[in-house]
């Protein structure tokens, strides 16, 4: 597709709230404002955030000792074409293995694109005692993302990984891969567009929320 021609911006991006969903064990968010205009004469807000608060990217230090830190992450790696593939339909906690994503792209791990975004559409539940339910994918899949040259995996879900194990964070990360956790709007995209995840330049931050815009 000609870059020219893309128009339409979709933000893919959940708010930063107070109130927002955060992974158990996470810090809660908080967001005071402490100056006003009418006293002091202009606003301003203090943040209080884990560094995987909202949607955002997980560098390799997340699980990995002596990973990449988001601050060694070059802008241009979270950048590019993408493909999103859809999975629709899938039941809570259902596993999305290997053969289930070679299905999905139509194609063996040799055609695998840099940049791959999942829609699963469990951005739906968001804030629900359902979304910490989200299908969880297989250490094969991740290992056959890996093998096929993705760099980036971007989810609709909290995370890739169940509740019990870390399984895939290990085998993409540890493979000096990024993860994106918590985007929303997948399931609405066509299956090829140019994606922007932008993180906070955090020294030795294992990962940072970030604005993430699809544009097609």
């Amino acid at each position: 597709m000609d870059r020219r021609a893309r128009t339409t911006f979709t933000d893919l991006t959940h708010p930063l709230t107070a109130d927002m969903p955060v992974y158990p064990g996470d810090p809660e968010g908080q967001i005071d404002e402490v100056l006003t205009i009418p006293a002091d004469g202009c606003s301003v807000r203090s943040l209080h955030l884990g560094s995987h608060s909202g949607t955002h990217v997980d560098a390799p230090a997340h699980v990995i000792a002596g990973g990449r830190t988001i601050d060694q992450v070059a802008p241009e790696e979270l950048m590019g074409d993408a493909v999103v593939v859809q999975l629709p339909d899938l039941a809570p906690e259902q596993l999305i293995d290997e053969e289930m994503l070679g299905e999905a792209l139509r194609s063996g791990p040799e055609n695998l694109p840099s940049i791959l975004l999942l829609a699963t559409g469990w951005d739906r539940p968001w804030g629900g005692d359902d979304y910490l339910r989200h299908p969880v994918l297989t250490e094969d899949a991740a290992s056959f993302l890996v093998a096929g040259g993705v760099q980036v995996l971007g989810v609709d879900m909290a995370s890739p990984d169940g509740a019990d194990s870390l399984v895939a964070h290990e085998v993409l990360l540890g493979a000096d891969r990024l993860i994106i956790e918590n985007l929303r709007g997948l399931t609405d995209l066509p299956r090829h567009v140019e994606f922007t995840a932008l993180p906070l330049n955090i020294t030795g931050g294992d990962g940072a929320p970030v604005r993430a815009v699809a544009r097609y």
